[in-house]
Formats: C-alpha cells, structure tokens, sequence
C-alpha cells in the first residue's frame, strides 16, 4: 500500500531542496523560515530539510554539525541553544524546529534528514504527531531505524539509508530480484543520486526493481531541467532541486 505521505497524485515529485533559495536573495540561507515560506508561495507540496538537536533537546532544521557556514560560529549545533540559534538566524531566514516547522506549514509535507543520533527519537516523536506528512530518513540505516521506534506506533514514511542502498543496487546490478525486493521491506523510497563518482546508480533496472518492490525512486541533487525530463522519462518519481520553481514549471 503507498503511504499517506506519498498519495499527494502530482508527478513526478517536487522536493525542495531544504527550502527554497530565490536566486535575487540576499541573505537568505537554506534550512530557514524564509526558504520554507518561498518554496510554499511557490506551491512546493514536499520540502527536503535536516534536522539536529540543540544543547536544550530541541530539534532544530539545520544541515551542518556547526554553525560555521552561515553565521561563522564554530560550535557544534548540539552546543548551542535554541534561542542562540535563533538569534544567529534572525537576519539569514530565521530558525525553525520540526515541531514549528509542520504547525506553520500545515499543508507541506516535510522529508527530514536525520543527521545525528542524539535527533533520531526526538525527532521520530515529533513525526508521530503528523506521520502522513512526514518522512524520516538518514544516511543511516541505524538513526532512521531508531527515528521509526520513537515515532511508534505512528508509522511515518521512511527513505533508505546507505547501507540498504547499497544491497539493493548490488542486487539490482546482479539481476538477483528476490534479495534486490527483500532489501527494500519496509522502504516507501530510494533517495538516490544519479551517479556515486563514476557509478551510475539510477538506471532502467534499478527503478523497476524499486517499482516492483513497492518502492519510489528519487534523484538528489538535480537542477538541469534537462536533466530532470530525462531521469522522469526514465521513470524516476521524484527529483530534489534546489530549483523548485523551475521544476514545477517544467511539468505543469
């Protein structure tokens, strides 16, 4: 059965790549309460974000394990309060925690990157409070599992990490179809990119393997238009852009 997250009928899916960036934006940075509110005024139904935890157990929307690249502060995110970081955002966009983020956007659906251990079970609570509107993964098979437990009995989607990633496309490569489905029990979507260096990881087999196991497949980080027909012409659901507006305008 495809999961309420995954029932919203446009094709392929847009998902904006922690927000949205307009190109003439000063100041703006990505993972913000400004990119959220472009990518929704330019009618993005899912938003692709992180998530860490602060030093006083929030859930804050942030890519990075410092602050360093947007506001220059050298400590690690889960050394740094809330209200800090609220300050230190306050003129690039400003902070959003989880919790915020699904009350001010009701009618977006949040793909959340879980990016360190200590956010995995506060943050699976959180999805629990709205699981048909978020999707909890992590390059972690460990941390995404541990988000699933805490969100429980709620049942929110959930991506692939990297380590079922691999087994599946192995399996895909091998033509070994029991273990490539196997692989992905349990999974709603591969987020993938294209190419792992010189390994090309989405082809023709590799999306019809996932289509049969129930699974979706979508391409990170695409923002050709180009590139973008050509990956849905092969079948791909969904792409995650930095260029959300161009995407939605490209299949209207």
């Amino acid at each position: 059965m495809t999961h309420p997250y995954l029932s919203h009928e446009a094709r392929p899916r847009v998902l904006a790549h922690r927000g949205l960036v307009p190109r003439d934006a000063s100041g703006i940075a990505p993972n913000t309460l400004a990119a959220f509110a472009a990518a929704h005024a330019a009618g993005v139904t899912y938003i692709e974000t992180d998530c860490h935890l602060t030093a006083d157990g929030e859930v804050v929307l942030f890519h990075d394990a410092t602050m360093e690249s947007i506001t220059g502060d050298e400590r690690r995110v889960d050394a740094v309060t809330l209200a800090e970081i609220e300050s230190q955002l306050a003129d690039h966009g400003g902070a959003l925690t989880l919790a915020q983020a699904l009350d001010t956007f009701p009618e977006v659906r949040f793909n959340v990157d879980v990016k360190a251990a200590a956010a995995a079970a506060p943050a699976g609570r959180i999805a629990a409070t709205a699981p048909e509107r978020v999707l909890l993964t992590s390059f972690s098979d460990a941390r995404r599992r541990a988000s699933l437990a805490a969100a429980a009995p709620a049942r929110p989607a959930t991506s692939a990490g990297r380590g079922t990633i691999v087994r599946f496309a192995l399996a895909a490569a091998l033509r070994a179809r029991p273990l490539a489905l196997r692989a992905l029990r349990g999974i709603d979507a591969l987020q993938v990119p294209e190419r792992q260096g010189p390994v090309r990881v989405v082809t023709p087999r590799f999306v019809a393997l996932a289509h049969e196991a129930g699974c979706e497949v979508h391409v990170w980080t695409v923002n050709d238009v180009a590139t973008m027909r050509r990956l849905v012409a092969m079948g791909v659901d969904g792409i995650v852009t930095d260029r959300a507006a161009d995407a939605l305008d490209a299949f209207r």
